[in-house]
């Protein structure tokens, strides 16, 4: 038993890491789903991580209530932001995206009396245990599995697909990108509110540029054909650095090198249920 201590003791930061990123990638994993390439999950964790942490420091709520409202807040800002922005699309909506994370981090680093500013928030309660990330990534994988399998997930695929066709079979396009999203916000938001009450210390430059792209080379990398492509992609990518960590300083030179590998020899994630098959069937027929 002193054994399992000692590595727990060790390790149980890098575990429990695993499936707060395993949360990341499915949140963006859903908007990818909708055919939508959004670059906001970074902020909406970030908002996520301010809202709670600011909830039980300064106001002594409990954690579960600190819970709600890390979901809360990115969702409201997903759906208010959303409406705008989501008539883009492609690059387009990308590069909004992503100076929307650039004005989070900026506001948090201008409201100093109530995030610390550059400083940020130190002193944050313990409160994340490993049965909460557990509880957390299994009711979310529970959920997108059954939105997957729903109409709405349905109609998810035909937006990716063909967003015209979508909306000439009747399908309200607009309101389902904005479920995604929405739904995606709340979810980066949750993974935030556990990991800042893992960490005791959060900062505006955890929340940026750099986060962005690790979530969606997470997602990318395992494949985004099922939702054990991003869970996977998670688990390879917060493992590596630790295998690398003499090359910590290359992440980001690692991250983009997997990025280009993956687009041009499986450009469907490393899950890809389709190519596995044909290659378990040439395999059963060579045997």
């Amino acid at each position: 038993m002193s054994s399992f201590d000692n590595f727990w003791a060790v390790y149980s930061n890098l575990i429990l890491s695993l499936g707060i990123n395993s949360l990341l990638a499915l949140s963006i994993w859903l908007t990818l789903a909708c055919g939508m390439l959004a670059i906001a999950n970074a902020a909406f964790m970030g908002i996520g991580a301010y809202t709670a942490s600011i909830l039980t420091m300064n106001y002594g709520v409990p954690f579960p209530v600190a819970i709600a409202g890390g979901m809360a807040a990115p969702a409201l800002v997903a759906f208010i932001m959303g409406k705008p922005t989501l008539r883009l699309s492609g690059v387009y909506l990308a590069m909004a995206t992503l100076a929307f994370g650039e004005v989070v981090r900026i506001a948090i680093l201008n409201a100093e009396s109530l995030t610390g500013g550059a400083l940020g928030l130190n002193g944050i309660p313990q409160s994340t245990q490993w049965w909460h990330v557990l509880l957390a990534l299994v009711l979310v994988l529970l959920v997108l599995w059954r939105v997957r399998r729903s109409k709405v997930g349905r109609a998810f695929e035909a937006i990716k697909e063909d967003e015209t066709a979508a909306g000439l079979m009747g399908i309200d396009v607009a309101a389902h990108k904005m479920l995604a999203f929405v739904l995606g916000g709340a979810i980066a938001g949750l993974a935030g509110t556990l990991n800042a009450h893992l960490t005791f210390f959060i900062g505006p430059g955890e929340y940026g540029f750099n986060r962005a792209v690790d979530i969606l080379t997470m997602t990318i990398l395992g494949g985004i054909n099922g939702l054990t492509g991003p869970v996977l992609g998670a688990v390879i990518l917060t493992i590596l650095p630790e295998a690398l960590r003499g090359l910590a300083g290359f992440r980001l030179v690692i991250n983009g090198l997997i990025l280009v590998l993956i687009v041009l020899f499986l450009p469907k994630g490393i899950w890809d249920p389709v190519r596995l098959r044909q290659w378990f069937g040439r395999k059963g027929d060579a045997a």
